[in-house]
Order: C-alpha cells, then sequence, then structure tokens
C-alpha cells in the first residue's frame, strides 16, 4: 500500500490567503450587494505596459513561423535575458553578477518555495517574524521544522526573529544555530527597510558561521531611498553567502504571465560542492523553462520604452501606498511601511486581535486586508494593507475605514 508525505499533514489548516479568500466568498454570498474593495492580496491591477503588450505579440508571431519557433527555453533562460538582467539589475550597479549566474523561473514564489531542496534536511532556517508563509511552509513540507505549537504558533527546529514596532522591524543576528537565514527586502508583509550597513551585518554573519542567505528581493523596483541596497550583491562578500531571488510580477505586472529568477553565485560553496551546480542540476530536471514569449516580455521591460513606462505604474502604485499610510494615520492608527514598499502595515486597535480587525474592516467597510497572525507569531495585533488596487478604490477604502 502507497504511504503519503506526512511532513505535509504538519501544516496546520491551509494557505492564508486561502483562508482569506473563503471568508471573503462566504460574505459575499451573503450579502451580494455589497462592493467590496480587496486590499489583502498583493496582486496588481494595472495592465501590462504598451512596450511590454508589443514584445509579446511579437514573439508570439514568431511562434507562428517555423524559422522563429522556439520549442523548450535553455535550462537557465535565454541568453538575451539573462545578459540584460546581469547589466541593468547588477552590473549597473556595481555588483559582478554574470549571466551565467542567474536561473530565469516562472516566478519568485516559485523558486522561493524550491530553493530549499538544495540543502540538506538537517539544516536549521532562520526567518524574520512576521514572515512570507512560503519559506516556512516549503520547510515544513521538506520535514526540517519539527513540530508545531499550535499555542504559540511556531515549529520547534525554525529560529524565529521578530520584527516589531519596539525593534524597528530590524531582526536582531540569531542567537541560536542558523544554517539557512531567509530575508525579504523591502519586506513583505512590513514595508519596511533595511539600510545597507545593517545588511552587511547579515552578509558578515554569514560568511563569518558558514550560513547562507536566502534573499528575496521581489519588490526592489519599489525603493526610492539612497542608502537602502536594491541587491544583497551590492555588499562586500555577498557572493560567498548569498542566493537572491527576484520578480517581474510587482514591478512590470507579470501576476498572470508569470516570469522571475534567481541568482546563484558560482563563488557559493558548501565543502567544495558549488551550489551554483545543484540549483542548475534541480532546474534542469524538474523545470522546462519559462515560454520563449514570455522571456522576450520580460527582455522589453529593460529597453527604455518598457522602462519609462514602468516607472509610471511604479509611482502609480507608490501614490497608492502614500494615500494609504497618509489617510491611516489620520484616522489615527499606528502606521509603518508605505515608503520603499507596496505595502502598509498597521496595529490594531486595542484589544482587537488581527482576525477581529479583518472581520471588522470586512463587515464594517467593506475592505479586504490580510491579519498580520497569518505571517507568524509576532504578527498579531498588525495587518496588512496593499497597494495594488486602482487609485479610486484606494482613496474609497480610506475613506470607508475614516467612516467606521
Amino acid at each position: 500500500m502507497f504511504t503519503i508525505n506526512e511532513d505535509y499533514l504538519k501544516l496546520p489548516g491551509s494557505y492564508l490567503f486561502s483562508d482569506i479568500a473563503k471568508k471573503v466568498a462566504a460574505y459575499k454570498e451573503a450579502n451580494p450587494e455589497k462592493e467590496l474593495i480587496r486590499l489583502g492580496i498583493g496582486d496588481v491591477t494595472q495592465p501590462i505596459a504598451p512596450a511590454i503588450i508589443e514584445a509579446l505579440h511579437k514573439a508570439v508571431d514568431e511562434m507562428g513561423q517555423a524559422d522563429t519557433f522556439h520549442g523548450y527555453a535553455p535550462d537557465l533562460g535565454y541568453e538575451f535575458l539573462r545578459s540584460v538582467i546581469s547589466k541593468q539589475d547588477y552590473k549597473a550597479r556595481g555588483c559582478e553578477i554574470e549571466a551565467d549566474q542567474i536561473f530565469v523561473s516562472d516566478g519568485a514564489k516559485s523558486d522561493s518555495g524550491n530553493i530549499q531542496e538544495i540543502f540538506g534536511k538537517e539544516n536549521v532556517i532562520a526567518v524574520c517574524d512576521p514572515v512570507y508563509p512560503v519559506y516556512v511552509d516549503s520547510n515544513v513540507m521538506a520535514g526540517r521544522t519539527g513540530e508545531y505549537d499550535s499555542s504559540a504558533g511556531t515549529w520547534s527546529k525554525v529560529v524565529y526573529m521578530p520584527c516589531t514596532a519596539e525593534n524597528g522591524f530590524v531582526p536582531e543576528l540569531p542567537k541560536d544555530k542558523a544554517d539557512i537565514i531567509y530575508l525579504c527586502y523591502p519586506n513583505n508583509p512590513t514595508g519596511t527597510t533595511l539600510e545597507k550597513a545593517e545588511l552587511q551585518k547579515w552578509v558578515d554573519y554569514a560568511n563569518e558561521n558558514g550560513a547562507v542567505i536566502i534573499f528575496d528581493a521581489a519588490y526592489e523596483a519599489y525603493i526610492s531611498s539612497e542608502n537602502v541596497p536594491h541587491s544583497i550583491y551590492e555588499c562586500d562578500g555577498a557572493k560567498t553567502c548569498a542566493i537572491e531571488i527576484r520578480s517581474f510580477s510587482k514591478n512590470a505586472g507579470f501576476t498572470g504571465l508569470r516570469l522571475g529568477f534567481t541568482v546563484v553565485p558560482k563563488e557559493l560553496t558548501c565543502g567544495g560542492t558549488h551550489l551554483h551546480s545543484l540549483w542548475a542540476r534541480r532546474h534542469g530536471t524538474k523545470f522546462n523553462g519559462a515560454p520563449y514569449i514570455v522571456q522576450r516580455a520580460g527582455e522589453a521591460v529593460y529597453s527604455e520604452a518598457g522602462k519609462a513606462e514602468l516607472r509610471e505604474q511604479v509611482a502609480y502604485y507608490k501614490k497608492n501606498a502614500a494615500t494609504i499610510l497618509d489617510g491611516m494615520k489620520d484616522a489615527g492608527y499606528e502606521v509603518y511601511g508605505g515608503v520603499d514598499a507596496p505595502y502598509i502595515w498597521l496595529k490594531t486597535p486595542q484589544g482587537i486581535s488581527s482576525w477581529q480587525f479583518f472581520d471588522k474592516l470586512l463587515k464594517e467597510a467593506g475592505v479586504v486586508g490580510t491579519p498580520g497572525c497569518g505571517f507568524g507569531p509576532s504578527g498579531e495585533g498588525y495587518f496588512r494593507l496593499t497597494a495594488f488596487g486602482t487609485y479610486e478604490n484606494t482613496c474609497e477604502a480610506i475613506n470607508r475605514i475614516k467612516g467606521m
């Protein structure tokens, strides 16, 4: 008789955003006349930029001609895309990341969940708390996290690094053994950032302690502060201790197209084994490449027209973030983030849990957000709103909340 992976059974409940979707669906069914404004899941609303649409159309036409048809993509991704990423995302910022260190994928979420496969089961992971759920859940599935304490909301073999208002949302270096450290900056869900000097401390720590950093830079396009690094490779020594994951979803609206990439420097080794080779082996075995037409669309992101159009889109969402940030402050809430990130993190009113606040917003204002407890124990008492709605809906949502 077959058996199942019992580590999956350890996962508590369903995925956070599935729980939210069920609650919203039940409310909508009971109140069909209510118009909801969704500021919960981080999905974009602006259409794909014209320069990217043009590239998509051209690539689709190529697929209809024998001499320009493309089948399976190269394992690492097409050279035309990896080269422009290397040049514009890294070398332009003084980071010597070559094209052959870049692995194109179908999105940062996939890579964030899959990267743990190249590490031993005995490794101890450390995560910021609150944290993007995929980092922890994928390690639960791999049998790396121990047992779940439902009362505390923690796993016995996970090192938690609390990020709260009391420490300025800056995690402390782990006091306990940590082999794999997950960092996401600009941060999801808190919307906060690390300055370069602070990030350098993590790079130094990892190199000194034989740890590896998984650095999620999915929101780097929203950085406007000069002292906040766009890449961990802006820090000295990062190529020997860090893997960086990026997305085209939040800077170019590819949530429906699916495209991302992971950087694994060839200098990153463990006991003489190059992690680049391991990830290449995993990539080649389990992934057949992002579609040619989508990679051509990704290339257009870096064109002069594409960059200009996407600056406008990012500015649109940053305007939404500022609207939420200022509006919630005016309404008397304690609010964080929203400057270098598309997320606003706020404290729930005294005595109200994050799920209770979710229900209150849903029922009294018709606004959907994300309860902070879904991101980890230190998220309790906080709540996340996203800037990815339309500007009109964002303004309406703030007006409704102020009227509660």
